[in-house]
This record gives structure tokens, C-alpha cells and sequence, in this order.
């Protein structure tokens, strides 16, 4: 029996192979620098994974876990769905009787992840990235998953908004693969009208698309298809791809330090086994409005 939590990943909505060798790169990696945590990851909310949350399940029970930790890999909430991360590991979890679980909120826009979104923006751009005159002329297009949820899109808008303070670079605008305006290609659309009115007349030479999600999948790859869509109408304008975050050592730290903090909460795992402790969208605004009026 192990006497801590273990760490169960989640991530969503993909049966593209890569996200699963991402993410399985993600759990070797803490594996090796936490040997003592037990941690296992899969996917929810995608019929026919090739790493689904249930085996991850399976998986830490057999090794002895009594308590899981889930920590989502959601950089924003996804608004409402078929089955919610709760609802999956319940269901994963009525195989194991007793087993109790506790969910952690998601992870962005947390400042190590702005900065591992900061170096994939530089490896876009090439050798002169960090030079003023280089982010100077260029705007960033930040991609959100897209939810029917407008707190959850908002969160997109507010990261966009955390990625260009102090930074350098000409903007960062905010688009949606799906669900929500402004698509993809009216992002860019914003982007090369912005260039055009930008000081000095000429504008931000070029724009990158950024992904605003975890690993390559069917989600990156209509991405790439919207934004290939847009240049070709477009030829005069230069538009560059970064890629996502992938199994970066900022990832591991912020899912290893989500995990600390909802591990340190023995009244998550209290009265009964399903529990979340994310904050609803709708409590934090109210947060945030009762914290601007005291």
C-alpha cells in the first residue's frame, strides 16, 4: 500500500499516437526524478485511446494506490462536455472499490508555462528571436481549444494578454480551432489588419500561431490545415508555425507542484471517493469581483 497519493495525469480528448508518446515522456520524466511518487497518465474523453485514463487507473491501483491525485493537462477549463474529468475517473475507478481521488484545477496560464510558450516562440522565429527589432515586428496568434463556455475562452484571452507583457513582441491576439469565435483564420485576418495600421505604416512583418494546448494531436492538424488555409489566400504575408509545449520540464513542474498542492488537502479525499476541487469558472469571477471591490 503506498502512504502518499499517487499522481494520475489526464489528459484530454485525443487518439492521435504522438499525444500518447507525449505524454507517456511526461510520466518517465517525473517517474525518474520522483521515484518515490507512483505516477501513471492517459487520456479522457476520446472513445479508443491508445492511452486511455481507465488503464492509467488500472495501473496505479495494481501498484497499491488507495488515493489518486488527478491532475488535468488543460492549459483552460473546456467548457461542458459528454463526460467530465470527475465523471471519467469515477467510472474508471468503480473496478477498484475504496479507491479515492481528489481533482486538481488546471494548469494555465501559470508563469513556467508562459515562458516554455516563450521558447517555442523563439525557436520559430530562428537564432534572432530574442533581438528587439525581431519580436518588435512580429505579432503572436495564440490558439485555444475552443469551448461553448465563455469563462473558458476567456481564459485564453487572458493568457494572450500574460504572454505579451514584457515580452517585445508587436501583440498577441486570441483564435479558436473550434467552438468559439474568432476562428483561425479571422485571427489571422485581425493580425495582418493590425500590421498594416501598426506604427510607422508597415506593421508587424510576420505573425506566429501558437498553440495553446499540450501536444500534437487531431487538434494540432486542423490547426495546421486552417492556417495553411489563410496563407495560401494570402501569399504576401508571412506566417510561421510553433509548435505545443510537448513533455517540457516546465510541464512536469507546475503538473509535480498542481499534485503537492492538491495532495496537502486531506479534506479532498473526505466523505466520499469522487471529489473535485477545481474552482467552477463561475466561483472564480466572483472571486475576482469580491477581491476588486474590497
Amino acid at each position: 500500500m503506498t502512504s502518499r497519493p499517487a499522481l494520475l495525469i489526464a489528459g484530454h480528448g485525443t487518439r492521435h499516437e504522438g499525444a500518447a508518446d507525449a505524454l507517456r515522456a511526461l510520466v518517465r520524466r517525473l517517474a525518474e526524478r520522483h521515484p518515490e511518487l507512483p505516477v501513471a497518465g492517459g487520456f479522457f474523453g476520446a472513445p479508443a485511446s491508445p492511452l486511455p485514463l481507465s488503464g492509467a487507473v488500472d495501473e496505479l491501483a495494481a501498484r497499491g494506490a488507495t488515493r489518486l491525485v488527478v491532475v488535468p493537462l488543460l492549459m483552460a477549463p473546456t467548457g461542458a462536455m459528454a463526460e467530465g474529468l470527475p465523471a471519467a475517473v469515477a467510472r474508471a475507478a468503480a473496478a477498484h472499490p475504496g479507491l479515492r481521488y481528489a481533482c486538481g484545477p488546471e494548469l494555465g496560464p501559470d508563469p513556467r508555462l508562459l515562458a516554455a510558450l516563450e521558447r517555442r516562440l523563439d525557436e520559430a522565429l530562428g537564432d534572432g528571436a530574442r533581438r528587439p527589432q525581431d519580436r518588435s515586428g512580429t505579432t503572436v496568434l495564440l490558439v485555444g481549444r475552443g469551448a461553448a463556455d465563455p469563462y473558458a475562452n476567456a481564459e485564453v484571452a487572458r493568457a494572450a494578454r500574460l504572454l505579451w507583457e514584457g515580452r517585445g513582441f508587436a501583440g498577441v491576439e486570441s483564435a479558436f480551432v473550434t467552438l468559439a469565435a474568432p476562428d483561425v483564420p479571422a485571427g489571422l485576418e485581425r493580425c495582418r489588419v493590425l500590421a498594416a495600421s501598426g506604427p510607422g505604416g508597415g506593421g508587424p512583418a510576420r505573425t506566429v500561431v501558437l498553440p495553446y494546448f499540450f501536444f500534437a494531436g487531431d487538434l494540432l492538424e486542423r490547426l495546421r490545415m486552417q492556417t495553411e488555409g489563410w496563407a495560401a489566400a494570402h501569399p504576401g504575408a508571412e506566417v510561421v508555425s510553433a509548435e505545443p509545449i510537448g513533455a517540457a520540464p516546465e510541464l512536469a513542474e507546475v503538473v509535480l507542484a498542481r499534485y503537492r498542492a492538491t495532495a496537502a488537502d486531506e479534506a479532498a479525499f473526505e466523505d466520499r471517493a469522487a471529489q473535485d476541487v477545481r474552482p467552477s469558472a463561475g466561483a472564480t469571477v466572483t472571486a475576482a469581483v469580491a477581491g476588486g471591490r474590497g
